[in-house]
């Protein structure tokens, strides 16, 4: 019971990463002409461009994300098969993440998203240096 939960939660946690790496694009793209100033921030930008560069490198190495290896681990050791028999949203969430498709769509479209992940840092400028606001600064 305690490793089908613990699988439960990690598959949570990669829909969330899943979510942040999506969503943070169109809110970045939003943001920028909305005037939300958290979009240039530079530790939330780098941070976002970090996770999809983490995905991006894994799928041209070929490799497995850490976390689909825990879940699937946990799955087992918790005495389900790793995609199945996983409960209600166990098995929604799982639909949403995972697709049946040869590895080279996967490795093209996670490319491109990086690509268009790096092009909003001119679309939408980061603010590199923090200081004082404009209105701060004195004449």
């Amino acid at each position: 019971m305690l490793y089908r939960l613990l699988a439960d939660m990690i598959l949570v946690v990669h829909f969330g990463f899943v979510l942040w790496v999506i969503l943070g694009l169109v809110l970045i793209l939003l943001g920028g002409p909305l005037g939300w100033r958290w979009v240039r921030h530079r530790w939330v930008r780098l941070a976002h461009l970090g996770s999809i560069g983490f995905v991006v490198v894994q799928a041209w190495l070929g490799q497995i994300c850490p976390l689909t290896i825990w879940e699937s681990d946990l799955r087992i050791k918790g005495g389900q098969s790793p995609y199945s028999d996983r409960g209600f949203v166990a098995d929604h969430v799982q639909a949403l993440l995972f697709y049946d498709a040869p590895t080279h769509y996967f490795v093209i479209g996670y490319t491109v998203f990086a690509l268009l992940v790096t092009l909003t840092f001119f679309v939408v400028p980061v603010r590199w240096r923090s200081g004082r606001h404009e209105s701060e600064k004195t004449t």
